[in-house]
Formats: structure tokens, sequence, C-alpha cells
């Protein structure tokens, strides 16, 4: 059985995943890319507690859409803003802490 090394727990009873997600302030906002193209843009994330391949891995997965996690910022192709949302919602994610932006013209 594997053990966490943060926690000493097993892995199956691990909460630092859980205690880590509740504590980020994430911020989402759609920017205009090249030849107006949209993207949501969710960032704020520590990298150090939250795995942001495997997240970004799922909300692809399940707004059906390409994307890319670098520098603790996770860029997804179109705008999804309020889905993406409720997506952070459903895995844990603190509902207050989650900011939507209005997008600014062309670099958000």
């Amino acid at each position: 059985m594997e053990i966490c090394s943060v926690c000493s727990l097993p892995k199956d009873l691990c909460v630092c995943q859980t205690i880590a997600r509740e504590g980020q302030k994430i911020t989402i906002k759609v920017v205009k890319k090249r030849y107006g193209k949209l993207a949501t843009v969710v960032e704020g994330f520590d990298e150090k507690t939250i795995d942001l391949k495997d997240l970004s891995k799922k909300l692809k997965t399940k707004l059906a859409c390409g994307g890319t996690s670098k520098n603790g910022v996770i860029e997804l192709q179109g705008n999804h803003v309020e889905k993406v949302k409720a997506e952070l919602q459903k895995l844990g994610f603190n509902a207050d802490s989650i900011i939507i932006k209005e997008s600014q013209g062309k670099n958000g």
C-alpha cells in the first residue's frame, strides 16, 4: 500500500489534494487569440499541490476541446467559462474561490 509523503496516510485515504483544492484562488477568463479565436484561461493553481496535467486532461475530456497546461495556467480552446466553473466545483474546488473575469480586448 502506498503512503502519502505529506500527510503519512495511505493514498486512498489521503486528503492533501482535497485540502489544497479548497484553498486555491482560481481566475477564469476568456482571451482572444490569433485570428479572432477565443480561449478560456484558468489560472491561480499552486503547482506543488495540484496535478495540473491531470486536471487539464479532465477538463479537456469533459468539455470536448483542445488545450494546454503550463506555468500554473490551463488554456482551453473556445469559450467555456461557466462550464469550467461547474466542472471545477464538481472536482472539489470551492465555489467562492473561483472568480470569473470579464475579458478586456485582445489580451484579456
